[in-house]
């Protein structure tokens, strides 16, 4: 039997949320190589929404899990619900929603404040040493969890310590 892969994920969307592509090819790829894939969100209100025609923000108030739900074809569980021992490995796809829904990233950078139940996600799989991947902006979350954990942020000069 194949493993059980929990993929986090942070709405709908690159510039409010999930990447899609980037979600979608680890769908993609955890499915070829016969894992189970298992999609969790936190049940929160997004930072915002972003007109992805304009690339500007609205006015509307959206919900992670609900947003995120769009890419899991509606088959998501509530993070809070994530159980750790009943899963092998973490996937946290990027997309800017990562920098604003699962952190405060996006306005604070290295000074940000990760949310509380991504934070233990991160932890708990760390702390079982099962493997987290970490895709585009998500390896911001790990710089800031584990100490120690060094990365780059291709140019940003502000992400320096």
């Amino acid at each position: 039997m194949g493993k059980t892969v929990a993929i986090v994920l942070a709405g709908c969307g690159v510039y409010d949320g999930s990447e899609i592509h980037e979600s979608s090819a680890v769908l993609v790829h955890l499915s070829r190589a016969g894992a189970q894939a298992e999609i969790y969100a936190p049940d929160v209100e997004q930072m915002h929404v972003v007109d992805h025609v304009k690339g500007q923000p609205t006015q509307e108030k959206r919900n992670v899990l609900v947003e995120s739900a769009r890419i899991a074809r509606g088959n998501i569980k509530d993070l809070a619900k994530l159980d750790v021992k009943e899963l092998d490995a973490l996937i946290i796809p990027g997309g800017f929603g990562v920098a604003k829904n699962l952190s405060t990233w996006a306005t604070q950078g290295k000074n940000c404040i990760i949310s509380k139940e991504v934070e233990n996600v991160l932890k708990a799989f760390h702390a079982a040493k099962k493997p987290i991947g970490l895709c585009c902006i998500s390896p911001v979350l790990a710089a800031k969890i584990f100490p120690g954990c060094e990365l780059t942020v291709g140019h940003d000069t502000q992400c320096e310590r």
